[in-house]
């Protein structure tokens, strides 16, 4: 900034105190000394009368909010990973109606200019041929796909979806400074900040009159529905997602819930016949229409990128056929090439005959001779862009080079001028967000907005996404620069009248249950949320109740009952997480003495397989890869569970008494979460997989526990302290109490956590669960057979039904161990991983995605 300046304290200041901004610059909330500027001045006063304190606690709702809805974006450089939360500032941007309406009309038609530009570039090309475009600047970007030359179709809109970011310059006056037009990302995240605005200051929303969003999604909806291919009277509409490691994840996620699609991967796609295919349980379904979020180049591995795993091989011919429609259409990338800004006023008189309402930045191509030699002599006032950026090369500003840097940009410019573009700097308008000391602090401020094609024309989203800077000094706006959101207000002059999504229709229509829509990659993720969650509880349970025998003595120094019902605990964790040796060394006497070290690591070691960190991580990814499965309630559960685990980071825990006590708490949260996903969760196919999991792998719990403590005979009177902890483990203590008054007995607690199908701690439960639910998955090759996974769990159940509890309770003499206990639990410790390999061959196997052999790629194979 230039010069600064101290606001004095007005009456209407929003918060008392001192706000520094350039006075050099627009600001979006002040007018120069005179005050607020007219439409602020309610909110100003309002945020007044709120109070420091109030608003403080308000940020901290808003804040709990996003935590609470796992509202998330990856900062590829953040450590936090996918676990970010999205930043929302509470100060909304506060736009008049009649200046919207005049930055409407300005992005329609832009909208409509580069829908012809797109048809034209893909078509005749009439804007290259009449020198209006240079052929370099087209074919020269890598947006520009030829294998998509002449595959739309003339009786549709070609560009569907439209963002533009805009930013008000020192004259007041917007400016379009880019185009996405390949996959615009953001309209999620404007709708997620509108709900938190609206619920946190819900009378100042409310009294403002604010233009409302939900318009523009149902428009959105109904222009997807048309794009389907003519005779298709109900289309299938997927969201394609690069999948859970890109950063808008949470969007693709959103939206799809929020619009009513499923959420795909290429994975979960594939053409037969030249039409479009989703893999489900139930077998193959039509695809109609594509809303993509991968970019051009990704999306068929057979015609463009062959490296990709993103992508659906062959859908580039499915376009071409005209049996599905992907929005936005492949090779759009082509409009989001920085340099034809240059060209954008020409570009207008050509298709429209008429000058653009809504100006863009003043770009140079470097491709033109005159151009070049401009941006050569200003490169310190400009912002370098090239064509094709890489993660290595993005844009720069020119005055922010170091000599050396700027020789090396100077020369890679000439060397190719053509793959170089240069934009006039500027500098964005101000917006006020509430900072660190509690105090208004000044921010660049960039609005991205949204358009979606309507009927012969396009909707706008009233408003859109605001970002400012991360800080007062910087001038780029990004969300990967760690740029900070908020909630776009377009001020209406009276209520609007709330609107739904949903539309309903006069005439009647056949009524259609869709269950079937669940891809074998879902199935799959569910089925692993079930199993890591119930590996996450069983070790934890039993961590707890070893907690419980270490304030002994007598059972650390490992004398008389209490010793050895802790040492056959702690061998237990050891066999539970299969990282030998462990307890289970026949040198661990020391260890066994002092197991808190041992201990520690098993609970809060992220590089440790079997760790319970590890099995929460792995939970968590699982979770999040389906999130659109899942509601609101169980996300924030799921949140919950992460904070939990990142408090048993090693650095974070001061003791084992502070691991067990977090352990406490996730139990809890483990507990809900079961309870949600029971009581909440549709049970349909993949509610179906999660229990699968969940049941298998509480199986395999306890019988992995039985068999490490029980199968040793243990000596007399040193086993009663065992089975009431296994019983304790087992969650079935109080009910044995009750049942058996006769007292502690080896063949009762079996009965009570082996045979009793009636108490859902025991295996005898979890196999006549397995027995009901694979007998309710699609089994449409065996048809009135019974499908192998079948036959492996009612072999398994009939053999524990069979087994005889006197006779698994009998010791030999000389061996002092129950080998007919061991022997029957080897058996179902076998079965079970035979139960995950037949569901594994029948749901979850995946097709290698099909790739081209040579890179067709520019440059590659070299």
């Amino acid at each position: 900034m230039s010069s600064k300046e101290v606001m004095p304290d007005y009456k209407d200041s929003l918060l008392s105190g001192s706000y520094q901004f350039s006075t050099s610059l627009y600001h979006e909330m002040y007018e120069g000394q005179g005050g607020l500027r007219k439409h602020w001045q309610y909110l100003g006063e309002s945020l007044d009368a709120l109070g420091l304190n109030e608003l403080k606690r308000r940020y901290s709702e808003a804040d709990r909010l996003i935590r609470d809805n796992d509202v998330t974006y990856n900062i590829y450089t953040d450590p936090q990973g996918m676990g970010r939360p999205w930043d929302l500032d509470l100060i909304p941007l506060l736009i008049e109606s009649e200046e919207w309406s005049r930055i409407e009309t300005g992005l329609t038609q832009r909208a409509e200019v580069l829908n012809l530009l797109l048809e034209d570039l893909y078509g005749e090309r009439t804007v290259i041929s009449k020198g209006i475009l240079p052929p370099q600047l087209i074919y020269g970007h890598k947006g520009f796909l030829h294998s998509c030359n002449n595959i739309t179709r003339s009786d549709r809109r070609y560009l569907h979806l439209y963002a533009a970011d805009l930013a008000r310059l020192p004259n007041g006056e917007m400016c379009v400074i880019a185009d996405r037009t390949q996959a615009p990302s953001g309209a999620g995240y404007a709708l997620e900040n509108r709900i938190v605005s609206s619920r946190v200051l819900p009378s100042l929303f409310r009294d403002s009159h604010v233009h409302r969003l939900a318009a523009f999604f149902r428009n959105l909806r109904l222009t997807l529905d048309e794009l389907a291919p003519e005779g298709v009277e109900d289309p299938n509409v997927v969201l394609l997602s690069p999948g859970s490691d890109n950063e808008t994840y949470f969007e693709h996620a959103y939206l799809a819930n929020y619009l009513g699609y499923t959420l795909v991967q290429g994975t979960d796609l594939t053409v037969q016949d030249s039409k479009v295919w989703l893999k489900t349980l139930d077998g193959l379904q039509a695809v109609d229409v594509i809303l993509r979020r991968v970019d051009d180049a990704y999306c068929d591995p057979l015609e463009l990128r062959g490296d990709s795993f993103l992508g659906v091989p062959g859908l580039l011919q499915a376009v071409r056929e005209g049996v599905v429609t992907v929005c936005n259409p492949l090779g759009s990338g082509i409009l989001q090439n920085p340099a034809l800004m240059a060209y954008m006023p020409q570009i207008a008189e050509h298709f429209l005959g008429r000058d653009l309402q809504l100006s863009n930045t003043q770009t140079w191509w470097c491709g033109e001779a005159e151009h070049l030699s401009y941006v050569l002599a200003h490169i310190d006032e400009l912002v370098i862009k090239p064509l094709n950026p890489k993660s290595s090369k993005r844009m720069v500003f020119g005055e922010s080079l170091e000599p050396a840097e700027r020789r090396q940009l100077l020369s890679d410019i000439r060397s190719k001028p053509y793959l170089f573009c240069a934009q006039q700097r500027i500098t964005p308008s101000a917006a006020p967000i509430l900072g660190e000391n509690n105090t208004l602090e000044s921010r660049h401020l960039v609005i991205r907005s949204f358009l979606a094609a309507h009927e012969d024309s396009y909707s706008v989203m009233p408003g859109g996404l605001s970002r400012v800077s991360q800080s007062a000094d910087q001038l780029m706006v990004s969300s990967q620069q760690g740029g900070i959101s908020k909630d776009t207000w377009v001020l209406a002059s009276e209520p609007e009248k709330e609107e739904t999504l949903l539309v309903s229709t006069p005439q009647i229509s056949k009524m259609l249950r869709a269950e079937g829509d669940v891809p074998s990659r879902v199935a799959d993720n569910l089925f692993w949320v079930g199993r890591y969650a119930e590996r996450a509880e069983g070790l934890m349970r039993l961590l707890r109740v070893i907690q419980g025998h270490l304030i002994d003595p007598a059972a650390r120094a490992g004398r008389g009952e209490s010793g050895y019902c802790l040492h056959q605990l702690l061998r237990a964790v050891t066999w539970q997480t299969r990282h030998f040796p462990g307890f289970v060394s026949n040198n661990n006497s020391e260890l066994l003495k002092a197991p808190e070290t041992e201990l520690l690591k098993i609970i809060s070691d992220t590089e440790r397989p079997g760790s319970l960190s590890q099995t929460l991580s792995a939970l968590l990814f699982s979770a999040r890869s389906v999130r659109d499965r899942l509601s609101v309630d169980t996300l924030r559960v799921i949140n919950d569970i992460d904070r939990e685990r990142n408090r048993l980071k090693t650095e974070s825990l001061t003791s084992i008494d502070h691991a067990f006590d977090e352990i406490d708490n996730l139990v809890t949260s483990m507990v809900a979460l079961s309870g949600l996903v029971n009581e909440n969760m549709t049970h349909g196919q993949g509610w179906r997989f999660l229990q699968i999991g969940k049941r298998m792998e509480r199986a395999i719990h306890t019988t992995s526990l039985l068999r490490s403590t029980l199968v040793n005979v243990a000596t007399r009177g040193h086993d009663n302290l065992l089975l009431e902890s296994l019983l304790s483990i087992s969650d079935s203590l109080m009910t044995y109490k009750r049942r058996y008054r006769s007292g502690l007995q080896v063949s009762s607690v079996l009965d009570m956590i082996l045979h009793d199908e009636s108490n859902p701690r025991s295996i005898g439960y979890q196999l006549l669960n397995l027995q009901q639910l694979t007998s309710l998955l699609p089994n449409e090759i065996h048809q009135r057979k019974l499908s192998s996974e079948q036959k492996l769990v009612l072999d398994t159940l009939n053999q524990l039904r069979l087994a005889d509890t006197e006779t698994l309770t009998r010791a030999e003499a000389k061996t002092h161990l129950r080998t007919g206990l061991d022997s029957l639990l080897v058996y179902l410790l076998n079965q079970l991983p035979e139960l995950f390999n037949a569901l594994s061959t029948n749901y979850f196997q995946k097709e290698e995605a099909i790739q081209q052999l040579v890179n067709t790629q520019p440059g590659g194979n070299r």
